[in-house]
């Protein structure tokens, strides 16, 4: 009878699930991505909304962090860091690899091509980044974490707390860092960021013909960091596994030594876990654990679940005898001797000594009397194979002192490559060296120009005799360049002079150069006949504004275009060519530019780059709508320029795209291209692009046109796109606080 009864209650249990998850499916709200996926996502303009941080929106992250005893906020990470717990306990009692991993993760998302992932935001908080296969564990982390955040709240960040922790982690075990920035506030909501065509995890279909990642994607697989560390989709093939590291680590802003320092230095700490099979006992990730589980994953339910029995990346042992300790041995180890291949417990392909001698190297992490041979991973192996990265390490073991600088300094880049220039930077422990990879800018000297003399500039810009159209395209191509994504680019510093910016197709090389000649004598003039100096920057700027203020004044409206002085002008020397390449825009839909090399269609790269500048689904839309009109294509076509009065900044863009009395039809002989022609006469019109026609195309973006195309539109239309200029001028002057 008893048993009746509970496979009675086992039955009503499980059609009481399967009606829940049918009631939810049928009730869950379908996306008009559902219904049309070919549909342009505008979502990724309104993400990071106020609303969606409880602090609000007078709430500074930057002057609540400036508070800090940050000696008393390490003291405290420190004493976390060999507190160890039951419910997770620590490697050999200390948790400081654990940390480094963490902090490692979290900034080593990021990308060069975008300039998205990276430690900024805390994202690794959020699914996907806290679900992938790579971050498996930790979540632990953070929790160990949590009585440190709780006790600072909101005058210490999450972001900033996991890279602070890694830096506490490497000095607790007898590292020197070479400081710490803080500054990076939190995100509150994921981030949405393409991270590859794949549809499940540990998976590659990212690579065209040759090998070469696609688009500005950074890891080789879904779901990992960099690369697989049994090699390439699981080769065993040292040489292979280079090539990937090469590739992977390069996107992220990696050169050879600063590899093999982070790779090397990396694993001198901790030890992989792989005690049991992952599919005889790992649960589901965080994102898909059930509710009981309170946000962790991973759920063990092979022995203990944890310490000796913990199963995370699969591997399984530790690299160096001191893993909580900073050593050479690493290096000693690698080169010294011969690794066979075998297998984990988990299963997993990782490197052995071939001695019988290293079996008992390594002390176990949790089993007393208990030790082990060290490992090494295919990818460690590489260091050793692959010529190049052998000779750093033998140099590194040569002198162990530029080892540590090597590491030092590639740690620091790994954990603030994202963050932007120094200006940006907050703490009492910001190294005083500036890095070449920091965009660096020189400090503004002497008296800053006066309202007086900005007239005079005009006066001088306008003098020159250059077209409005000329002087506002080489303000956007300077300020434009800026992403919000790692903060790098911009008018500040005025780079669009130097190489590479000066070269990119998109900023049309051979009118630039004679737009900057003229500039630049405007400049040269005006420091020979007053004491205080403007820079090129400011005067690509103003220019700008001056160019904008005519063609305003041509519509008829007399609006000011706020100007704010105080920018310098960088060398080349200060520019790092290879790096700046990654800036080079593949698509400028403002400029209505489209390069083939593109990874996504003219309209979603319109959407990607206004999110890369930060603007709202109505600032990009009156932007645009103002640049057509204004003539600033890169390639000085007429297309999109929907106006009888080219050079008049009007709403004649949004009214001439709404005209019923126009019939849109694809060009037989362009691709991508439209032609406008009038309904009754049957005579072409217009040319316009998928970005143009997008605006009345787009049940949203139509919303918004009407708007701007509306008789009473045309002093709101002045305003607002005057508002969001100066707002991409400024995206770069964090001078301004």
């Amino acid at each position: 009878m008893r048993t009746q009864l509970i496979t009675l209650a086992t039955g009503i249990a499980m059609a009481i699930a399967n009606t829940a998850t049918a009631s939810s499916a049928a009730t869950q709200i379908k996306t008009n991505q559902f219904w049309w996926p070919e549909q342009l996502d505008l979502s990724p303009l309104r993400q990071h909304g106020i609303k969606s941080n409880p602090y609000g929106a007078n709430y500074d992250y930057r002057k609540e962090f400036i508070k800090l005893d940050l000696t008393q906020v390490k003291a405290d990470i420190k004493a976390t860091l060999t507190d160890s717990q039951d419910w997770w306990p620590a490697d050999w009692g200390h948790y400081g690899p654990l940390m480094i991993r963490m902090a490692w993760h979290s900034a080593g998302v990021y990308r060069v091509h975008d300039g998205r992932g990276g430690a900024a935001g805390g994202q690794q908080r959020f699914n996907p980044l806290n679900s992938w296969p790579d971050n498996a564990n930790l979540d632990k982390a953070r929790r160990l974490l949590w009585p440190v955040k709780q006790k600072y709240g909101k005058q210490l960040s999450w972001a900033d707390l996991m890279v602070l922790s890694g830096n506490v982690a490497l000095e607790s075990m007898g590292f020197k860092t070479i400081g710490f920035a803080g500054g990076r506030s939190d995100d509150w909501e994921p981030d949405l960021v393409y991270w590859g065509p794949e549809t499940t995890f540990l998976v590659d279909e990212r690579r065209d013909k040759k090998g070469k990642l696609k688009g500005p994607l950074a890891a080789v697989e879904m779901g990992l960091i960099y690369v697989n560390p049994q090699g390439p989709h699981g080769k065993p093939d040292p040489l292979l596994a280079a090539a990937d590291i090469r590739l992977s680590f390069g996107r992220m802003a990696m050169n050879d030594e600063e590899i093999v320092a982070l790779i090397a230095g990396g694993h001198t700490f901790g030890k992989a876990h792989g005690a049991k099979k992952p599919n005889d006992c790992i649960g589901k990730e965080p994102a898909a654990a059930p509710t009981e589980q309170q946000g962790f994953g991973w759920k063990n339910k092979c022995g203990s679940g944890k310490g000796a029995d913990t199963s995370t990346s699969g591997f399984e042992g530790a690299w160096t005898v001191t893993p909580t300790q900073w050593s050479t041995n690493y290096l000693d180890n690698l080169m010294n001797f011969n690794w066979v291949q075998t297998t984990s417990p988990a299963g997993a392909i990782q490197w052995i000594p071939d001695n019988p001698a290293a079996a008992n190297l390594v002390p176990d992490a949790h089993i007393k009397n208990k030790r082990s041979a060290p490992i090494m991973f295919t990818t460690d192996l590489a260091l050793k194979e692959d010529p190049a990265f052998r000779q750093i390490i033998e140099k590194f073991r040569t002198d162990p002192k530029e080892y540590e600088l090597a590491f030092a300094k590639a740690w620091f880049k790994l954990t603030h490559r994202d963050m932007g220039p120094r200006a940006r930077y907050l703490g009492s422990e910001i190294p005083q060296v500036a890095l070449t990879w920091q965009d660096p800018i020189p400090p503004h000297e002497g008296d800053i120009i006066t309202p007086k003399d900005i007239e005079a500039l005009k006066t001088a810009i306008k003098r020159t005799g250059l077209p409005n159209s000329d002087l506002i395209e080489t303000a956007w191509a300077a300020a434009s360049s800026h992403r919000i994504t790692d903060m790098r680019g911009g008018a500040n510093g005025a780079r669009i002079q130097l190489a590479p910016q000066n070269h990119w197709a998109v900023n049309n090389p051979l009118q630039l150069k004679k737009v900057l000649a003229k500039l630049k004598q405007v400049k040269t003039q005006f420091n020979k006949r007053v004491s205080r100096q403007v820079s090129l920057a400011d005067v690509i700027v103003l220019a700008g504004a001056t160019g904008l203020e005519n063609a305003l004044n041509k519509a008829g409206l007399s609006v000011s275009v706020p100007f704010i002085p105080g920018r310098t002008d960088a060398t080349q020397r200060q520019t790092d060519i290879e790096s700046f390449n990654y800036l080079e825009p593949k698509a400028d839909a403002f400029r209505n530019y489209y390069h083939s090399d593109a990874y996504m269609s003219p309209t979603k790269m319109l959407v990607d780059k206004a999110n890369m500048l930060g603007l709202s689904v109505p600032e990009m839309t009156v932007l645009l709508g103002g640049m057509r009109v204004l003539e600033t294509n890169t390639d000085n076509s007429k297309t999109g320029v929907l106006t009888a009065t080219p050079g008049s900044l009007d709403n004649a863009f949004f009214v001439n795209l709404l005209d019923m009395r126009t019939k849109w039809q694809k060009s037989k002989s362009q691709p991508g291209i439209y032609l406008g022609f009038d309904r009754k006469t049957g005579k072409q019109q217009w040319q316009a692009s998928s970005v143009d026609l997008i605006f009345g195309s787009n049940s949203e973006l139509r919303a918004i046109a009407e708007v701007y195309a509306s008789d009473d539109a045309k002093q709101k239309f002045a305003n607002d796109f005057v508002k969001v200029w100066v707002k991409v001028m400024r995206l770069d002057r964090f001078d301004l606080g």
